[in-house]
């Protein structure tokens, strides 16, 4: 199986960037490869890296990228607040896909964060060449998948919501309670397997070693969103998607079904699956089934 790493410059407002990105297979001609976003934002590709294996299995190329400020991109912890913005990554994910040529046909596939981007770019750039779309473990609305965290932490005793609180008003989300707080959650509702896969532990050890994106982006937790994602919504927006859509979602995912009903009663052609046992990563938890589920919306549409 080929692999092709490298590097694309990216211009914005008269300065250079790089964007490094990951090719399993060929991208020749007749062949419509799948474009992978990551989530976070601001955490590197590599935690998504098993979708990989639908090019050994399939034949499909699928191509990897770790968004500015983060993993082999440019990092840029010193810009400011106003910089990281949903539209600068769209201009990014334009760049790729004109320098990597499959602008007439490509599928696209968004992990969380990388969801909502690629929710927000088809609607706004309409892009001809899309084929199809995967939007997994993703919400419509930051408001929604407040309050479907909201709902998750509920369940949560009144002690352990306090001790998170008290800490995220005080401004001591780096102290050790806090950390082993959101950890207790995170494994119930980010990842169910025990231990974690070495992959997924590095992706958040990534954005731990550099916050710049998340931070700004988010802000302290996914229960006090202060960044600039903070009014993000597409859900007025979702009619404007025209290519077949597959949804998917974890029974315990941080985006539970109130967060992902927008997409699937406003797209036209959309199939939703649920992963009964799974929470925000199927793709670890269930893997077998989600890699299937995959190919096959793939080969169907």
């Amino acid at each position: 199986m080929a692999e092709t790493t490298g590097s694309i410059e990216f211009c914005m407002d008269d300065e250079v960037f790089q964007t490094g990105y990951k090719i399993f297979g060929e991208l020749e001609p007749g062949t419509c490869p799948l474009l992978a976003l990551h989530g976070g934002p601001g955490m590197p590709h590599s935690y998504i890296l098993p979708i990989a294996e639908l090019t050994a299995s399939k034949g499909i190329p699928v191509i990897f990228y770790d968004q500015l400020g983060c993993g082999m991109s440019t990092h840029l912890p010193s810009k400011p607040k106003d910089f990281w913005t949903v539209e600068l990554f769209m201009a990014e994910l334009d760049n790729i896909i004109s320098h990597l040529g499959i602008a007439d046909a490509f599928d696209l596939y968004g992990q969380s964060w990388g969801g909502m981007l690629a929710a927000n770019y088809v609607v706004s750039r309409n892009p001809k060449g899309l084929r199809r779309l995967i939007i997994s473990d993703s919400p419509a609305s930051i408001e929604l998948w407040t309050a479907a965290n909201n709902v998750l932490l509920s369940a949560f005793s009144h002690e352990f919501r306090e001790m998170l609180r008290k800490h995220e008003l005080g401004g001591t989300t780096d102290s050790l309670a806090y950390q082993q707080g959101i950890q207790q959650f995170n494994e119930k509702h980010i990842c169910t397997v025990s231990p974690w896969p070495d992959v997924l532990i590095e992706a958040f050890a990534a954005v731990d070693a550099d916050p710049t994106v998340y931070s700004t982006m988010i802000g302290p937790s996914e229960f006090n969103i202060t960044g600039t994602l903070k009014t993000w919504s597409i859900v007025d927006d979702l009619h404007k998607i025209s290519a077949p859509t597959l949804l998917i979602s974890g029974k315990y995912n941080q985006a539970q079904d109130i967060a992902i009903l927008p997409f699937f009663q406003k797209i036209g052609k959309v199939k939703w699956v649920q992963f009964a046992q799974s929470s925000h990563t199927p793709i670890f938890e269930e893997k077998k089934r989600y890699l299937e589920v995959v190919a096959d919306f793939l080969a169907d549409c």
